[in-house]
């Protein structure tokens, strides 16, 4: 299997509510996001992504309109985190990004594959997918989600 993989960054905060240490304040991370995809490779000649399963400039650009830019800067927040959600609606014009889970390294790469992997899905008709996600939370803590 021949993959490709394109590496972002971005900065948001969360906190784990229930969390027996310091994870249960406010704090803030610098993520780091691998996105790994696999397809054919395309072979359409004058094609500009001839030789491709597809340029590292467009998954940049995808993946930043669909997530990175969505979550940098952003307060990533479990919807029944009622304190910081009431907390941070008094902020005008915060950026609240509001989960179905707790925003545990975890659950965030779950939410960013389900986001990309529609996002990626057969693309070119060359059977383009997400293979893999690494989300790194910190330089020595990351959790990786593959398609099944």
């Amino acid at each position: 299997m021949l993959t490709i993989t394109r590496k972002l960054e971005f900065d948001a905060g969360h906190r784990i509510p229930d969390h027996k240490s310091q994870c249960r304040n406010l704090h803030g991370h610098r993520y780091t996001l691998e996105i790994t995809l696999t397809g054919a490779v395309i072979d359409v000649e004058g094609s500009s992504d001839n030789g491709m399963i597809m340029d590292f400039s467009d998954i940049k650009s995808l993946a930043k309109e669909h997530l990175v830019d969505v979550w940098d800067h952003a307060f990533i927040v479990y919807e029944r985190d009622d304190a910081v959600r009431e907390f941070l609606a008094t902020l005008p014009g915060h950026k609240t990004v509001v989960i179905d889970r707790i925003p545990t390294v975890e659950n965030l790469a779950r939410v960013a594959f389900d986001i990309l992997k529609a996002v990626f899905k057969d693309r070119f008709g060359t059977g383009l997918h997400l293979h893999k996600l690494v989300l790194h939370e910190t330089p020595n803590c990351w959790a990786e989600i593959t398609d099944a």
